[in-house]
């Protein structure tokens, strides 16, 4: 009895067992039905990642790397061969880069996608445009840019070591220590502002009082102007009267020049002869009292003149 039910029981293990194998043999078959394959080209280093490393879409993991190897056709570049779950459907516009896993040292496929193409990749193709291109991640541009960051880093080192030699230090001494005396200029400058703030307010009153009289003196300039006005207005008809005196006063300087003057002109030609013939008499009287009464004597005739008799 003990027999049988040892070999019942073998027999129920074995029967189990070949049932799971199967169905983990068809699960398997199925699961690889259901990926697609997708190839990474590259001329670049892959240093770090394997076959079966984790392939990363927008950080969700999707499938694994199957292979690594180079080109036959082109020993330059390097195939990476990628299973990825089928329902994963890919634009000509993705492509992936190295991600670093941990502090390992291996690194792990990240693709990624611009979203500027619509055009679907094509699944399972041999064909070298439908292969996804393996991008430099910022890690490989920061280290393939490191030689040059290091030259610039050389070379602004001698330029500071020129600039900071013995007599720019001192030079530089030299204006901080200015640098110095104007701060503290500035700190006494600021206290006189203290105080001159301080006499604002009685600079205000002042200037309200300033104000006051400027008023004043415009309502008093105000009257002027107008008084001024109206005196401007006389002034006018004082000029009006003016030139009709200017008028007058020209027609009787006419009337003068014209006729008045040769008039007097005359009269002061008869004014000289009389006052000759007066002067002469003047002079008969004084020399001769008697002629005025006896009348003149005859003068007797001279040399060429009539009756003229030569004495002997």
């Amino acid at each position: 009895m003990g027999k049988n039910k040892h070999a019942l029981i073998t027999g129920l293990f074995l029967i189990i067992f070949v049932a799971a194998v199967t169905s983990i043999i068809y699960w398997i078959g199925h699961f690889e039905r259901e990926r697609n394959v997708y190839v990474i080209s590259t001329r670049e280093a892959v240093a770090g990642l394997n076959p079966e490393s984790t392939v990363f879409y927008r950080g969700i993991a999707v499938g694994k790397v199957l292979n690594i190897k180079f080109d036959p056709n082109d020993s330059g570049i390097i195939l990476v061969p990628i299973e990825v779950d089928k329902n994963i459907l890919f634009t000509k516009g993705v492509y992936a880069t190295l991600r670093l896993k941990g502090v390992t040292g291996l690194t792990q496929i990240q693709l990624a996608d611009a979203g500027k193409i619509t055009e679907r990749l094509p699944a399972n193709s041999r064909n070298k445009a439908h292969r996804i291109p393996l991008l430099p991640s910022a890690t490989d541009r920061l280290l393939d840019s490191g030689e040059q960051i290091l030259a610039k880093a050389d070379h602004l080192m001698v330029r500071l070591n020129a600039v900071l030699n013995d007599e720019n230090v001192e030079n530089i001494g030299d204006i901080l220590g200015n640098l110095k005396n104007l701060s503290n200029k500035l700190i006494d400058l600021n206290k006189s502002l203290d105080k001159v703030l301080i006499g604002i307010p009685e600079l205000n009153h002042d200037a309200q009082a300033t104000l006051k009289h400027i008023n004043n003196l415009t309502l008093e300039l105000q009257t002027l102007s107008k008084e001024l006005r109206v005196l401007s207005n006389k002034t006018g008809h004082f000029a009006d009267k003016a030139s009709n005196f200017a008028d007058a006063g020209k027609d009787i300087s006419e009337i003068l020049v014209q006729k008045t003057l040769p008039k007097m002109n005359i009269l002061l030609t008869d004014l000289q002869a009389t006052s000759r013939q007066v002067r002469n008499t003047a002079s008969l009287l004084e020399r001769n009292p008697q002629s005025l009464l006896l009348g003149t004597k005859l003068s007797e005739p001279a040399p060429g003149e009539p009756d003229y008799e030569e004495t002997k």
